[in-house]
């Protein structure tokens, strides 16, 4: 068996945990329980109290993972107003994006008011900008969310969550939409699911992606 993969998972989310106070704050919760427990055990006064608040600190830390992940799923997204994040939303009118010649969907698009080119990958849960990309928009990894794991071509990195005010191209605009600032991505930047899944629809017609927001029917071609 190959623990390779593993190993490599547990070391970026041990790296992880200076960079997000959620998962500092998940160890520091789980070392209050152990400590309280040891109280317990050894029945000194204030250790119900002490187990009690590190539980207490879990399941809170918990719920805020559960909100956090809900969002990447417009089907499991709930509304988060205690965590102040803004609404994820696409609008906009239908979108033709032709096949390039590498046998992909580019388009090119503007992260607050930002040029970047994206390709459009169904098989990416999130929307991904490269380092380069979040600099030049001036984008912030969000602070008290946990780092999302993902897979390069250099192995499994951590990427911080940000959020995109606004991106838009042809007759598309999201706002408030999640993403990650990706390392290791070069110059790529990545439309994911949590963008299509939150269209009317898509769909590939005589090979051509056609995005469709469910605005009224005003069709551009993206090149």
């Amino acid at each position: 068996m190959d623990f390779d993969p593993l190993i490599s998972g547990v070391s970026e989310v041990i790296r992880a945990i200076p960079r997000s106070g959620l998962l500092m704050a998940t160890v520091a919760a789980m070392v209050v329980g152990w400590i309280g427990s040891a109280l317990v055990s050894r029945k000194v006064a204030g250790g119900r109290l002490v187990r009690g608040i590190g539980t207490i600190a879990l399941g809170a830390i918990l719920v805020t993972l559960v909100l956090q992940l809900s969002r990447f799923d417009p089907r499991l997204e709930v509304a988060v107003p205690s965590l102040g994040l803004p609404e994820q939303r696409v609008e906009g009118n239908e979108t033709v994006i032709p096949l390039a010649a590498d046998g992909h969907y580019w388009l090119e698009a503007k992260i607050n008011g930002v040029p970047a080119r994206f390709l459009v990958d169904t098989g990416a849960t999130l929307t991904a900008v490269s380092a380069e990309t979040a600099e030049r928009a001036g984008l912030q990894a969000r602070s008290g969310g946990v780092p999302v794991m993902i897979s390069t071509a250099n192995g499994t990195v951590t990427a911080d969550l940000t959020t995109l005010e606004s991106l838009a191209f042809g007759n598309i605009e999201a706002s408030g939409l999640d993403a990650v600032i990706a390392p290791n991505l070069g110059r790529t930047n990545v439309i994911g699911m949590n963008f299509l899944s939150r269209l009317e629809g898509w769909r590939v017609e005589k090979g051509d992606l056609i995005l469709d927001p469910g605005g009224l029917a005003q069709v551009e071609t993206r090149r």
